[in-house]
């Protein structure tokens, strides 16, 4: 089979196209899947770039979809043809977080999805949206449930709720999605307002151009009559996150999922303590939690926003697009 392997040192440079021993029929637990999309996240990125360590040889990607092509023995919630998508963490079920799950990641502490065929324990992969592509079911496994357990499972987004995202990547335009599905009033933020106009046809209520106004929280805080939004989506870390504070009420959430605007930095903590605010990272979900999302998407007729498509082979291609930062939605890679 085809695959694409990281060699070190890690770059993008370094990925390469390599032939690989087909992995065979699959033992009892277990079923092979034909993998058919995958789609890219900041953490492949970090992995690919070299942010994150890895082994020499990795196989990357933590999203993949496709078809069941066989079953093993005792396999009893898949038959052959079945469409399914993976999870990122393929041994945390339900619950807390066990302590081993970030050790056993695909596509950085196991091999993840830059291949034609896996085989794997069952739990590895749950159901694909019914009707959805393997491309559009690809993007949910990192994004869409991260997206998901900050607006559903830390957070408490209802009917009447505001919600503020930032930019217009995958893990805010899926927040974006999900907020006007449950009945909130969402304000986005990007630097591009042909990006701004873009949210807005997906339903976005209220736009801010963040170089055209640096004070972006206050606002965001006027934008909501001075009460200030309920749940932020801060995928930027340190560079944003004192600007998320500002536009969140009291007793609101920041819901902390990304690093893009620094990993470290000055943080008003006065604010944070005044305003009795949560600012609670995470990282993506359980099995039970993507269970739900997908439950979700399909009541809601939810479909995921595409970008680029790029073959297996222009995975490197695919990453220069995604650090150019002019992709809106998931970039999708065609296995």
């Amino acid at each position: 089979m085809r695959a694409v392997q990281l060699r070190a040192p890690a770059s993008l440079d370094n990925l390469r196209l390599a032939d690989l021993p087909d992995p065979g029929d699959p033992g009892p637990g277990e079923i092979r899947v034909r993998l058919t999309a995958s789609s890219l996240n900041f953490h492949d990125f970090a992995v690919v770039a070299g942010m994150i360590p890895t082994v020499d040889g990795r196989i990357p990607m933590s999203d993949g979809a496709g078809t069941v092509e066989a079953i093993g023995e005792g396999v009893t919630d898949y038959r052959v043809g079945d469409h399914v998508v993976s999870l990122f963490f393929p041994y945390w079920d339900d619950g807390a977080a066990p302590s081993t799950a970030f050790t056993q990641v695909p596509g950085d502490g196991i091999d993840g999805y830059a291949r034609e065929v896996v085989v794997t324990p069952q739990h590895w992969f749950t159901q694909a949206p019914t009707g959805w592509s393997a491309a559009e079911a690809a993007t949910l496994t990192c994004a869409g449930l991260t997206a998901w357990r900050a607006l559903f499972v830390d957070g408490v987004t209802q009917p009447g709720s505001t919600v503020l995202v930032q930019g217009s990547g995958g893990v805010s335009v899926f927040a974006l999605q999900f907020a006007k599905a449950a009945g909130a009033r969402v304000i986005a933020t990007s630097s591009s307002d042909a990006k701004l106009d873009r949210l807005k046809a997906l339903g976005a209520d209220e736009l801010i151009n963040y170089k055209e106004v640096p004070a972006w929280g206050a606002k965001a805080l006027e934008l909501s009559g001075g009460r200030g939004v309920d749940t932020v989506v801060e995928i930027g870390g340190a560079g944003t996150l004192d600007q998320s504070m500002v536009a969140t009420r009291v007793g609101g959430h920041v819901a902390l999922i990304g690093v893009l605007a620094g990993i470290a930095g000055p943080v008003k903590t006065a604010l944070l303590m005044s305003k009795n605010l949560r600012v609670q990272g995470l990282t993506v979900g359980s099995r039970a939690q993507q269970l739900a999302m997908i439950a979700g998407v399909e009541a809601n007729a939810i479909r995921p926003i595409l970008d680029q498509h790029f073959p297996l082979e222009n995975l490197a291609e695919a990453f220069r697009h995604q650090a150019a930062n002019a992709h809106f939605g998931k970039i999708i890679v065609d296995i």
